[in-house]
């Protein structure tokens, strides 16, 4: 008896050792890249503030701090970063020279014109995209900061010093961000290419493979996929900021990065393709619905089809030869012999579907280090510019605030007024272009200035006043820059963590001849952490349009658009009539409801069908009887657009041979434009 209770003891002893082995194991993992990056980080600083100190510059924190600017947890964002940081660096040193030099004597012209030089950069910012975003927001800062130094407790512009201030900030923040690079470059492989190829191929197949299963199933049990596109879509314009990353690790890419824009346009295309075959599918008898999608499914490789079953490894292994297959599939659905429009229909839009799955595995081939077919003329990176509104919002916000700040400053001469100022820009140029969570991470970045200045004073007025050396403060830095970064690496309070780090350098003040004036420091920290506030405060009484209003304005241009389109007014092509409406879906707010993504999508499918009608009853001689219903679609009667349609229709089915096929296909033209305009009728009224 008594071993048997010996026995469970142990049994149970070795179970919780066990558990508590594997605990550990499970929290060593996940901790470690984290703490890696917090290392590397730590390092960058410490390297940027040692070749400074030895230059023997007049404010060396600034390369210490652009080097915690620049570090991200993965290499090709922080490469990208550094680029764009150095870019919007020299572009905010050359404006703030000219703007000194056309006013070196007058303070309020300058003032007024730094502002409104901030106030374009803040509409810039929100018009890019990523890190030519983030480089567009540092030229306007880059400018203040600048602008700080020169104007320092006076506030007069000082054009004889502008020069020397520019190029020796601009010289420390390249320091730090040349730094950072080579710390990261030498201690982290990168692996964005290969998360973005896994990424492009698992897309594209459960693309594919959704899309053929839906024809493979037309008919009575023909299944709901509207959710499983709308995911797909999120899915989708979640790789904009990878493709950022994966530019960032390899030339080669950035060289070829307009295709990795247009494979992710393809995937836009093929979800287009795919909701109006979904809309469309049901609408017909179960047994014509079965019969004309298997006639298509014959027209489709089995190589494509190999999809279903998640991701083919010839996918991975040959994406140039799966890209021609589905490039011959394209040609022979294109030119298959119909005898229905639903039929045709069905036909080119799975070629629709297939040839942006096509565009997909060239950009994939590109990231295999396959042979890729090369971007034709015309299709660079492209600047899509779906709303003016919220730009200008935050342009006129960044003027406001600055403006006020400036106001603030010289009303109570407060003599660390200018570096509130420059720390002011920082915050509300960062944070503008993320709309709903700006003021959110704002107020987060002022918290965590603030107990960045708790922490800065305890290591700089306890610890670092008894050191000398350079080898100890960087010891000292560790243990603060290390668990710092580690904690911003994790996906919670990240805009605190990250103003913990960033402003260390510029919070402690790190110079080669330290300063222990508390009252100084509290002056500066003060000011760090009263224009941060400021910023924050300017996103809650000036805020971002609410969710529901930019996607109510982004459907109501839409449909603006596509009226003028219909009316003649506005001269599109296929192509830029897509980009633009890709740029639009883009933008559309996560919070917009799935009625509203289906508008989006129908209008996106309307505005294509009209172009490609316009032009096959041009070549028909039919324009005059195509003009009617145009009209009435642009005036908002979608009633009599789709009795005028009908008519057309009728029109075209008496059409005899030659140009029997070309009727065919305005006949299935016709078919989407009438669907969709009867599915959304309230909108295309509205």
């Amino acid at each position: 008896m008594l071993n048997g209770v010996e026995e469970q003891e142990r049994t149970l002893g070795g179970t919780l050792w066990a558990r508590w082995t594997a605990a550990l194991t499970n929290a060593a993992t996940a901790a470690g890249p984290p703490l890696l990056f917090g290392v590397r980080l730590w390092a960058s600083v410490s390297l940027a503030l040692h070749v400074a100190f030895w230059l023997q510059l007049d404010d060396p924190f600034w390369a210490g701090t652009s080097a915690a600017i620049v570090c991200q947890p993965y290499l090709g964002a922080s490469l990208r970063k550094g680029w764009y940081r150095m870019l919007g660096t020299i572009i905010g040193a050359v404006a703030i020279v000219v703007l000194t030099a056309c006013f070196p004597q007058y303070r309020a012209p300058f003032l007024v014109t730094l502002a409104l030089w901030a106030a374009g950069c803040a509409l810039a910012a929100t018009l890019l995209r990523n890190f030519a975003a983030y480089a567009a927001a540092l030229a306007g800062y880059t400018a203040v900061i600048v602008a700080s130094d020169e104007l320092g407790a006076t506030g007069g512009p000082n054009a004889n010093e502008v020069f020397l201030l520019a190029v020796t900030r601009a010289s420390e923040i390249c320091i730090g961000i040349v730094c950072a690079g080579a710390i990261l470059a030498g201690s982290d492989l990168g692996g964005a290419r290969r998360r973005l190829l896994g990424l492009f191929a698992a897309l594209s197949a459960e693309i594919t493979g959704r899309f053929i299963g839906m024809l493979a199933l037309a008919g009575p049990d023909l299944p709901e996929t509207q959710p499983i596109r709308r995911g797909l879509l999120r899915r989708v314009i979640a790789l904009d900021p990878v493709i950022d990353h994966a530019i960032g690790e390899s030339a080669e890419i950035r060289y070829h990065s307009p295709l990795l824009q247009i494979a992710m346009d393809g995937l836009f295309a093929a979800l287009a393709a795919w909701r109006t075959i979904a809309i469309m599918l049901p609408r017909l008898p179960d047994e014509k619905a079965r019969q004309e999608a298997h006639e298509i499914l014959l027209s489709i490789p089995q190589e494509l089809r190999a999809a279903e079953r998640g991701v083919p490894p010839d996918w991975l292994a040959d994406p140039v030869r799966i890209r021609e297959i589905c490039g011959i599939a394209v040609q022979t659905l294109v030119t298959l012999q119909v005898a229905t429009p639903s039929q045709r229909l069905l036909a080119d839009q799975t070629a629709r579907a297939l040839a942006g799955i096509s565009a997909a595995l060239n950009g994939l081939a590109l990231l295999a280090a396959a042979f890729a077919q090369p971007r034709m003329r015309g299709h660079g990176l492209q600047i899509r510019v779906p709303d003016w509104l919220p730009s200008l919002v935050n342009a006129a916000r960044t003027f406001v605030t600055i403006g006020a700040v400036t106001i603030f400053w010289i009303l109570t001469e407060w003599p660390n007024g200018a570096t509130a100022i420059a720390f002011t820009a920082i915050a509300i140029l960062l944070f503008a272009p993320r709309a709903d969570q700006a003021y959110a991470s704002a107020i987060e970045f002022a918290a965590g200035a603030a107990l960045g200045a708790v922490f800065s004073a305890i290591l700089k007025f306890v610890v670092l006043r008894r050191l000398e050396s350079f080898e100890a403060f960087s010891l000292v830095m560790a243990v603060y820059l290390i668990p710092a970064g580690a904690l911003m690496a994790q996906p919670r309070y990240t805009a605190m963590f990250t103003s913990m780090t960033v402003f260390f350098s510029s919070i402690i003040q790190a110079t080669n001849e330290m300063s222990y004036d508390l009252e100084q420091y509290c002056n500066n920290a003060l000011a760090i952490v009263a224009g941060l506030g400021a910023a924050a405060l300017s996103f809650r009484l000036l805020p971002p349009p609410s969710p529901a209003f930019r996607t109510r304005r982004l459907l109501a241009l839409t449909l603006r658009d596509l009226r003028r389109l219909a009316a003649g007014r506005a001269s599109w092509i296929a192509g830029n009539w897509e980009n633009h409406m890709y740029g639009r879906l883009e933008a559309l707010p996560d919070e917009a409801q799935p009625a509203q993504r289906a508008q989006l999508l129908a209008a996106l499918s309307v505005g294509t069908e009209t172009i490609r009608l316009r032009r096959i009853a041009g070549l028909l001689g039919l324009g005059s009887d195509l003009a009617p219903s145009l009209e009435a679609l642009a005036q908002g009667k979608s009633a009599v657009a789709v009795t005028r349609f009908a008519g057309l229709d009728d029109r075209l089915a008496s059409v005899a041979e030659p140009a029997a096929s070309l009727a065919l296909q305005a006949r299935a033209c016709i078919l989407v434009i009438t669907e969709a305009i009867i599915q959304h009728a309230s909108y295309f009224d509205a």
